[in-house]
């Protein structure tokens, strides 16, 4: 189905059709101080408090990437990403959830356009998490019989629909990795999220029992596959692979969480002293102006080179910033690893105010101490691992086969 078709068919406009992306990143930075109130409370429950989902809804949040023919707003990417850095500064957990929900539509894009106008409904709500680690599934008639269960569903409380993924026979007797859209009512949610940080993103696991899923409603894993071939949607930004995009996804996050650390540690060099004479406030002191300035530093390289990172993924889904040829696989492991190194500037400056801002800072209610926490839980995320995918990139740029899709 063309664009035009999709037009005629679809006839949806978003909540404040005069929004401007400039409007709603004020809207982010609004909300920061509200926010930054909730992440005790966000970290009790488990999971994104309603109140919050309610004011994300409101905001229009969840539709800064959707398609504008499907009542999103369809701003651009660097937007995307810089309103979840606001929200990350208020609250790790909770932007954690709103970034992978509110970016999916990129994903769905990927989808047939019959399996879009089903998840987008009438009124263009979608909120969706994806998750990995595909299990087998079988062939029946037109689709797929599906039984199973995900861990790490972010989001999962809040959404409406779930993004599953399924190892789906071929005829040959291989097997394809596929994604699969699930409505939120076909799926029980397992709470089995008890984390040290990042607790309140609620990344619970969802089950599915015995459930047919339509061919259409299923799309490949372009997270381990080439590019979308789907031209659903004239915007470039939906047609790119989505490995690098989703480090811009948690790069947007972990830098924001960092920026949320350093707003905190300058009021302790405000309003605190030096312990030994003398005793002059902290922002006075030679010793707390390197550090300020070097977290700073780090934090603002970390910010401008994802930003450049996703200028750079935009680019390559029209064509090859690199190579001047496709978006190539290679690319998206280049973009990848340049994504994971921002995040490790983030996390540099992190680990230099966490050291020097005093030992009272470590308290368990600290609010640093809690995104020392979520931090140390988002390195382990399994696309952080730097050293897995740089072999892959340069195995790539070599000419040979990547080890892993990552």
């Amino acid at each position: 189905m063309s664009m035009a078709e999709v037009r005629t068919k679809v006839t949806l406009l978003p909540p404040e059709p005069g929004l401007t992306p400039e409007a709603m990143l004020a809207r982010a930075k609004a909300m920061i101080p509200t926010l930054r109130s909730r992440q005790a409370q966000t970290e009790e429950a488990g999971r994104l408090l309603d109140e919050t989902n309610q004011e994300f809804l409101d905001a229009g949040f969840y539709r800064i990437v959707q398609p504008r023919s499907f009542g999103g707003y369809e701003f651009s990417l660097p937007t995307y990403v810089q309103v979840m850095m606001e929200i990350a500064r208020g609250c790790p957990s909770s932007a954690w959830v709103l970034a992978l929900v509110s970016g999916h539509p990129i994903m769905l894009a990927d989808f047939d356009v019959n399996a879009q106008i089903e998840a987008y409904g009438a009124d263009g709500d979608y909120r969706c998490p994806s998750v990995g680690s595909p299990v087998p599934v079988k062939r029946e008639g037109a689709g797929y019989r599906v039984s199973g269960s995900w861990d790490y569903a972010s989001g999962c409380d809040v959404s409406t629909h779930v993004m599953v993924s399924g190892l789906c026979p071929n005829e040959d007797g291989s097997m394809t990795a596929r994604l699969m859209l699930v409505d939120r009512e076909d799926c029980t949610i397992v709470n089995n999220w008890r984390m040290i940080g990042m607790q309140g993103t609620g990344s619970r696991q969802v089950v599915v029992k015995d459930l047919y899923i339509p061919e259409y409603r299923t799309a490949p894993m372009a997270m381990w596959q080439a590019k979308s071939t789907n031209a659903v949607h004239a915007n470039p930004m939906y047609s790119g692979r989505k490995g690098s995009y989703f480090l811009i996804e948690l790069g947007a996050v972990v830098i924001g969480t960092v920026k949320g650390a350093l707003d905190l540690y300058e009021e302790i060099c405000r309003t605190k002293a030096m312990r030994f004479p003398p005793r002059i406030p902290l922002f006075e002191s030679h010793e707390f102006q390197q550090y300020f300035g070097d977290a700073q530093g780090k934090i603002d390289a970390a910010e401008a080179l994802l930003l450049k990172i996703t200028e750079r993924y935009v680019e390559a889904c029209s064509a090859d910033p690199i190579t001047g040829g496709e978006f190539s696989e290679e690319t998206d492991r280049r973009l990848f690893v340049a994504a994971q190194e921002a995040c490790r500037l983030a996390w540099d400056a992190l680990e230099i105010i966490f050291t020097t801002a005093g030992t009272s800072i470590g308290a368990k209610d600290s609010m640093l101490a809690r995104i020392y926490r979520d931090a140390s839980v988002q390195k382990t995320h399994f696309v952080q691992q730097k050293s897995r995918t740089a072999v892959n990139a340069a195995r790539l740029h070599f000419g040979m086969s990547p080890l892993t899709p990552f």
